[in-house]
């Protein structure tokens, strides 16, 4: 960070916003405000229960309750401060802020991809091969997919923020989004980016694109496997699977947008950023929650407990 100062005689970033039109800044603070509280509530409530409940103690509810905590860390990057953003007139954010929401954005991000192709990994056992599925996802393999995610966002931000980290920023510093957007605050050196850029297209664009096109090919052998092995448990795995696959479009269609053209100035990117960010994390909760009966039932047994012990 030193050696950024040092180069750059930009010292913060003046962020653009959604609108300037005071009374629109207000509508989009209280709806912002509402959707973090229902982000922190939904994914700690998948998160607690998870951890509480007995029921839960599977390998699928284990990485369901990872992703909820990578949603609520990504979420929590940046939403806060886009919050309180709303309400002031100028919105800045610091050089060292900026690089710090950026890295942050790129590992949670990158551990979820990884994540999500864990959960893909653990249904295409369960339903591919169910007699073996206990002796598979054992719990050595769930804490190696994990540190496999963890290991794989903290690659994917450090590949790409060792080198943004140095660029020299000594001219224009109006970033046209809510938030630190790696492909926008690139645009802002005052030096040739040409070779970065190609690396985030490569990095970002193409790791997403590649995970998304790996988990649909799993998800069509699985719902294949379902349909040639008709059971009673054909209709759970199936509305397992639609569920899983409705949050890996959600997460990674906007990503791949974003990547595949990063250095355009299309205004779209800006709300595919939030959908991304923001909306993605409220979705996860309510698809796994609203879907699935053995969630809900943890949920309301957990209510049951907390009533009966305040009771008590």
């Amino acid at each position: 960070m030193d050696t950024l100062n040092n180069r750059s005689s930009v010292s913060e970033f003046i962020l653009l916003g959604l609108s300037s039109s005071r009374e629109i800044q207000i509508l989009f603070f209280a709806i912002f405000f509402l959707v973090y509280v229902a982000i922190v509530v939904g994914n700690l409530l998948i998160v607690i229960s998870v951890i509480f409940d007995n029921h839960l103690h599977s390998p699928m509810y284990f990485l369901l309750a990872n992703l909820s905590f990578f949603d609520l860390c990504l979420s929590s990057v940046a939403t806060p401060k886009v919050i309180a953003d709303f309400l002031r007139k100028r919105k800045t954010i610091s050089m060292r802020g900026c690089m710090t929401q950026m890295f942050f954005m790129h590992f949670f991000g990158g551990g979820e991809m990884s994540l999500l192709i864990a959960m893909a990994i653990d249904r295409y056992v369960a339903i591919c091969k169910p007699l073996h599925y206990q002796t598979i996802m054992n719990h050595r393999v769930l804490i190696v997919l994990l540190l496999v995610s963890w290991t794989t966002g903290l690659i994917h931000t450090t590949s790409q923020m060792v080198f943004t980290i140095g660029l020299p920023f000594c001219g224009p510093n109006v970033v046209d989004s809510i938030f630190c957007d790696l492909p926008l605050v690139i645009k802002l050196a005052c030096t040739e980016t040409y070779i970065l850029e190609l690396l985030v297209i490569a990095d970002s664009g193409l790791l997403s694109l590649v995970c998304f096109i790996l988990l649909l090919t799993s998800y069509i052998i699985m719902l294949v496997t379902i349909w040639q092995h008709s059971s009673s448990a054909s209709s759970k795995a199936v509305s397992t699977l639609s569920a899983h696959i409705t949050v890996v479009t959600l997460f990674f269609g906007p990503a791949i947008f974003i990547y595949a053209f990063p250095f355009n100035s299309y205004s779209v990117d800006k709300f595919l950023s939030i959908f991304y960010s923001v909306i993605t994390p409220l979705l996860n909760p309510i698809i796994y929650t609203l879907r699935n009966q053995e969630m809900k039932a943890a949920i309301k047994r957990l209510s049951s407990q907390h009533i009966l012990t305040c009771r008590s």
